[in-house]
């Protein structure tokens, strides 16, 4: 079984009287262990009430809680919800919460050389101690171990040196339709976005590079080949949150297992589909799609 980990936020989403725990690394690390993996999240939340609910929705949800740290001092993250004009949500991301204080343990350096996969991002490296941290946590991990930067641009949340850095440590990418114009523009790299991908790929010495463009599919880049696949259109749209996170984890088991980008891009795309139909970020998989096998 490959052991994979998401590091970095992990936090609740709360609207009202309603919370939802999210923060891209756990929705990943959820989703890998719902496809197969042993799948663990790296993180920190506070001695609270809800650092408490969240560590038991991840382990309730099958994910190794063992990196998962607790700040006494610190609150655990939160996102405030509020719907503004027009009835558009709007998210507050809290500062200086548990997971902008995570730290280089010797239980995290001891993890970080058995995993095969890990994903990570740029809103958790908003702090100098996070960043650090995760630094020093991918630079403990094995050379063969696949780095996934899933960039996610969250608001100002973000910085040159951050991205460029992540990039010099990351094997992996991952952007959306979105986030692609805003690298490619920092990189100084023209061209459609197949061609921005490769040249991100040789440039940074990548084994792969994803570009989801939502409800029209996906491109998955390697060295030396590309493919392209349509998504398959929800049945019912319910939500898209978790969507993208669930696509992160299909690529990187589907990779992992040695599919074909072919067989990587229709899964990732199917899984990302079926978690539109439902609520909630990590909503379980039909038996075919959690094993791969929906032709």
């Amino acid at each position: 079984m490959f052991k994979v980990a998401g590091i970095g936020e992990v936090l609740w989403d709360i609207h009202g009287d309603d919370k939802t725990l999210g923060g891209a690394p756990a929705n990943f690390a959820c989703h890998c262990g719902i496809l197969g993996a042993h799948a663990y999240v790296v993180s920190c939340v506070g001695d609270d009430a809800l650092g408490a609910a969240g560590r038991d929705f991840l382990q309730q949800h099958g994910v190794d809680c063992s990196g998962l740290l607790v700040a006494a001092s610190l609150q655990t993250g939160r996102v405030q919800v509020t719907l503004g004009h027009g009835g558009q949500p709007e998210y507050e991301i809290k500062q200086h919460v548990a997971w902008d204080a995570i730290s280089f343990t010797a239980e995290l350096a001891g993890l970080a050389p058995r995993l095969d996969a890990v994903c990570f991002g740029s809103l958790s490296q908003r702090s100098d101690a996070s960043r650090d941290a995760i630094g020093r946590f991918l630079d403990a991990t094995r050379p063969d171990c696949l780095r996934m930067f899933d960039i996610n641009l969250r608001q100002t949340y973000y910085s040159d040196a951050v991205i460029l850095d992540s990039l010099k440590r990351a094997n992996a990418l991952k952007v959306n339709d979105e986030e692609l114009p805003i690298l490619a523009a920092m990189l100084g790299i023209p061209g459609t976005d197949s061609e921005q991908l490769k040249a991100i790929v040789r440039a940074h010495d990548m084994k792969l590079a994803v570009l989801t463009c939502g409800s029209k599919g996906a491109w998955i880049v390697t060295p030396d080949d590309a493919n392209f696949a349509a998504a398959p259109p929800p049945t019912v749209l319910a939500s898209t949150v978790g969507a993208g996170d669930s696509f992160t984890a299909a690529v990187v088991t589907g990779y992992l297992n040695g599919n074909t980008l072919e067989d990587i891009n229709r899964h990732a795309n199917t899984v990302a589909s079926h978690v539109c139909t439902q609520l909630g970020a990590v909503p379980p998989l039909p038996p075919k799609t959690e094993n791969g096998d929906e032709r």
